[in-house]
């Protein structure tokens, strides 16, 4: 990889699957061509995730993606950003005896896209995602032997196993950088990891991945070229308590059953 990309953020491409390295160092001299000041003043700041995770989503190898699910940026807590979209380093236990877990609830995003998953699973009604509610769902879960998935990494393997990459429109988060400039420069980016998607598609004959952009930022890639191709599904972004009535999210991950473990 050229020397224009430093040396901090090319050591983090260890954390992608072999399948996809060639692409991301495409991608990072895509930025680089862009806006050549960008890399190198990232690679001298803080941000978040820490601990080299920048490109942690890319675990899902390319040729098992399904959907491409882009959300805004990383959480702005260092506990909870993993680099792996809207997965909240600090939930682990989903349920609790009020209904969800405090970490869960914490997670603003997160409790929305579980009482979404209730509701589209027929065991919430759209109009009473109360706490009451949840809590006789959680003492179902919680039930030994119950087939409810226990935790966020089940949950996360589940979307992980439907083929999600769980993406960001900004791989990183600055305080003192909006999201939406920080977006702006990771355009580049995933410009070429959405064509290099598109070509692999193409290459073998499927149709290529469903991209689902969640809120005003990942919207923006719609401008994108190499989106023309991708069937797309939109919403607002989960912190918004609509999302939970979101039908077109519900059609979505409805069939999935998330919040069930593997058979």
């Amino acid at each position: 990889m050229p020397t224009m990309i430093p040396q901090p953020i090319q050591e983090a491409l260890k954390f992608a699957h072999p399948s996809w390295r060639s692409t991301l160092g495409r991608g990072l001299e895509a930025i680089a061509e862009a806006d050549p000041s960008y890399l190198p003043a990232l690679a001298e700041d803080s941000y978040l995730p820490t601990e080299g995770r920048m490109f942690a989503a890319f675990a899902q190898p390319l040729d098992k993606v399904r959907y491409v699910l882009v959300g805004e940026g990383p959480y702005p807590r260092e506990q909870s950003a993993t680099g792996v979209c809207f997965m909240d380093g600090a939930v682990e236990s989903l349920w609790s005896e009020k209904g969800l877990s405090k970490q869960v609830n914490r997670a603003t995003s997160l409790r929305n896209f579980m009482k979404m998953l209730l509701v589209a699973d027929g065991l919430l009604a759209a109009d009473n995602t109360s706490g009451d509610a949840i809590a006789q769902v959680s003492m179902k879960a919680r039930t030994i032997g119950s087939p409810f998935v226990q935790t966020l990494t089940e949950l996360q393997a589940n979307l992980t196993r439907n083929g999600f990459l769980l993406l960001n429109a900004a791989l990183v988060f600055r305080p003192h950088v909006p999201p939406a400039k920080e977006a702006r420069a990771w355009q580049p980016f995933l410009q070429v990891v959405l064509a290099a998607l598109a070509e692999h598609a193409g290459r073998h004959g499927i149709a290529p991945p469903t991209l689902v952009l969640w809120g005003k930022i990942a919207e923006q890639l719609k401008g994108l070229p190499a989106t023309e191709q991708f069937p797309k599904a939109l919403s607002e972004h989960p912190y918004n308590l609509t999302f939970i009535q979101n039908e077109t999210m519900q059609q979505l991950f409805g069939p999935m059953h998330l919040l069930q473990g593997e058979a």
